[in-house]
């Protein structure tokens, strides 16, 4: 079981993603959402794939992409958090790494079999951790965070991501 992090294992920015999962256990969030996520994007039509809701948003195949990328970094610190990593891991320019996903050349299909496939992996990491290793606290971006927070943050993220979509792409 993964306990819910303090304050203070994590920034006031990424709040915004712990916060997501309120009470429920993060375990069944990652998992319920896997399934949720996959057949949510198995449902959008083929029109909507490459739309963006303004100039300069992200079309819901990049922002898959990101919610791909994001996931794998995100479990790669939670790793190297685990595992008592004490030096400093560098920050990602979102943006940056969307632009070079090409995302917009790929079937949303693909890209969601793909995230599915990365939550499964990240599942096992999570699984197989235990409280003395998600109670490690590494530096990510120049920030102090805990592997228990990663692991919030990894959900977290997801539904954020899915709630934008529904709310300004669907």
């Amino acid at each position: 079981m993964v306990s819910k992090p303090l304050p203070g294992e994590y920034t006031k920015f990424q709040e915004t993603y712990v916060s997501m999962v309120g009470n429920l256990p993060v375990l069944d969030v990652l998992i319920e959402s896997k399934k949720n996520t996959h057949a949510f994007l198995s449902s959008v039509p083929l029109d909507k794939e490459e739309y963006a809701y303004a100039e300069g948003k992200w079309t819901i195949k990049e922002v898959v992409g990101h919610m791909i990328d994001t996931e794998r970094i995100f479990a790669y610190r939670l790793l190297c958090f685990a595992r008592g990593e004490q030096k400093p891991l560098p920050g990602f320019e979102q943006d940056d790494y969307v632009l070079q996903s090409f995302a917009n050349d790929r079937v949303l299909s693909d890209l969601a079999d793909e995230f599915r496939v990365i939550r499964e992996s990240t599942l096992y990491l999570v699984r197989n951790l235990n409280e003395k290793q998600l109670l490690n606290i590494g530096t990510s971006s120049g920030n102090p965070l805990s592997a228990r927070a990663l692991v919030y943050m990894i959900a977290g993220h997801e539904l954020h991501h899915i709630k934008i979509l529904k709310e300004k792409y669907i």
